[in-house]
């Protein structure tokens, strides 16, 4: 990994007075360290900062306005907190760019629904294990640092639950390990094909499961996941895969085994699924929700993209995230979400990359805000009054969001978190000679999808250098003949 030197810095200087030149050094560290002359803080852009932390990857100490430590190792460029992904399935990154052709009249999420699900009825274990594998070196090259896998390919392609072990989830949990990136396991819970109790369909027979049965596979899961620093959480799959008495009983399973882990729900994504929900109980769905389920902080409201403002408002005040997943949210041609009344309501959010369309953090920050600027016809519709850089305010919102999504001490360069963050490349064309604060702009929105990050860590280890991850080829070799079986066997 290429480091400045500690003689020179190579991180362009913000306007403004330099307080190294005046501050007293850093103290001596007995652990490991970096120091940044820029870094983005919760609070903000600081100057001169120092990190260090523990052998178990926890920041213990986070200081702006020192000089480096004699020896001390120097950041190549501006540092930023490691972005978590809130919203993956993992799978679906094998026949990404296979569904972009008129399937029928009219083309659809449910026309696109099918094909994944022909998708899902073939692939094995240790195909899901090399995706996955692949997808999360993607994921970390691009700046986030760790996922919620909101996993719900659980049996074999008859239905029949894997013996002893259930493997999707081993596979995804051994991706994980493999290749550093943080994890929150967020198995899934589909009983039903639609509200009212409807029949599952023939292609989703491999995500089933019965109450008991889900709980029995949480309790399963919770030892691997505390073995290797995983985050254990629960997923409905939605309202129309989960009746109301199960919802109640599984959330009270899950209660008993953590009280605090982690809930996330599919909700309102297509007009379709919220007129569905009208005809069943006479509420959309988030109202339903809402005057239904103990929905909180823990709670995760994915794309929830079709919603009265009053039920924006009331879901935003209720403390739950807003998981919005921009790129695949346009593939899928499901809407855009009503960001200002979410706001109002001092809702949190984060970002996704859900089916992959895209796997890039800083895309998706991209297409949140362009989106509203179509929508709104104005510029720079997310910035704040306390962050008017509009990149720099969105990455700070998508990382608080996202780590009270996932569950996990990710919350930003702040003693106590988790040393998750990444190195901006100053070299990159598109940063060249910046600020430190425009070199976020411009890699967010003027990086042209290559990459401008430099080097990424994960609870202190470094995971990507000189913007390769270690197993680039060997994962990208192993992913390539996955998806030409698939392919082949389509």
């Amino acid at each position: 990994m290429k480091h400045a030197s500690a003689a020179t810095s190579t991180a362009p200087a913000t306007a403004g007075p330099n307080p190294a030149a005046t501050a007293p050094s850093h103290p001596a560290t007995t652990g490991p360290s970096l120091w940044a002359a820029d870094a983005l803080l919760p609070t903000g852009w600081a100057r001169d900062v120092a990190l260090a932390w523990d052998p178990q990857g926890r920041l213990t100490d986070v200081r702006s306005g020192v000089s480096p430590a004699a020896g001390q190792a120097r950041a190549v460029g501006p540092l930023l907190p490691g972005m978590p992904n809130l919203h993956s399935h993992a799978f679906q990154r094998g026949f990404c760019g296979l569904t972009e052709y008129r399937a029928q009249a009219a083309d659809s999420f449910w026309s696109w629904r099918d094909l994944m699900y022909r998708c899902a009825s073939r692939i094995s274990p240790a195909q899901v294990e090399a995706i996955a594998t692949w997808l999360y070196v993607e994921m970390l090259e691009a700046g986030y640092t760790s996922v919620c896998e909101f996993h719900y390919l659980h049996h074999d392609p008859q239905g029949q639950p894997y013996a002893p072990r259930p493997d999707m989830a081993m596979a995804i949990l051994r991706a994980a390990q493999r290749t550093g990136m943080g994890l929150t396991l967020l198995p899934v819970l589909y009983q039903t094909g639609g509200f009212g109790g409807a029949a599952p369909h023939t292609g989703q027979r491999r995500f089933l499961h019965g109450t008991d049965a889900m709980l029995r596979l949480l309790d399963i899961l919770k030892p691997s996941c505390d073995a290797q620093g995983a985050r254990l959480g629960l997923a409905p799959h939605s309202l129309r895969a989960v009746p109301p008495a199960t919802l109640t009983e599984v959330l009270a399973g899950l209660d008993a085994l953590d009280p605090t882990a982690p809930i996330h729900i599919h909700i309102a994504e297509q007009t379709k699924e919220v007129d569905d929900c009208i005809a069943w109980s006479g509420l959309p769905p988030v109202r339903w929700l809402l005057e239904n389920a103990p929905v909180g902080p823990r709670w995760c409201l994915v794309h929830a993209t079709h919603m009265t403002p009053a039920e924006t408002l009331d879901a935003a005040r209720s403390g739950a995230v807003a998981g919005l997943c921009p790129t695949t949210e346009a593939n899928l041609g499901d809407g855009f979400f009503d960001m200002a009344n979410w706001r109002e309501g001092g809702g949190r959010w984060g970002i996704g990359s859900d089916s992959h369309a895209t796997v890039n953090a800083a895309e998706e920050l991209q297409w949140l805000e362009y989106g509203l600027r179509l929508t709104t016809r104005q510029r720079n519709v997310m910035a704040d009054p306390a962050q008017p850089h509009v990149a720099t305010a969105m990455t700070l919102a998508a990382v608080a969001g996202g780590t009270q999504a996932s569950g996990r001490p990710v919350g930003g360069l702040q003693t106590g978190a988790q040393a998750d963050f990444l190195e901006l490349d100053p070299a990159h064309v598109a940063l060249a000679g910046l600020p430190a604060r425009d070199m976020l702009s411009a890699h967010v929105f003027g990086s042209h999808r290559t990459s401008a990050i430099a080097n990424v860590w994960v609870a202190g280890q470094p995971r990507v250098q000189d913007g390769r991850h270690a197993l680039r080829e060997t994962a990208a070799a192993a992913f390539v003949d996955v998806r030409r079986t698939l392919v082949a066997d389509a």
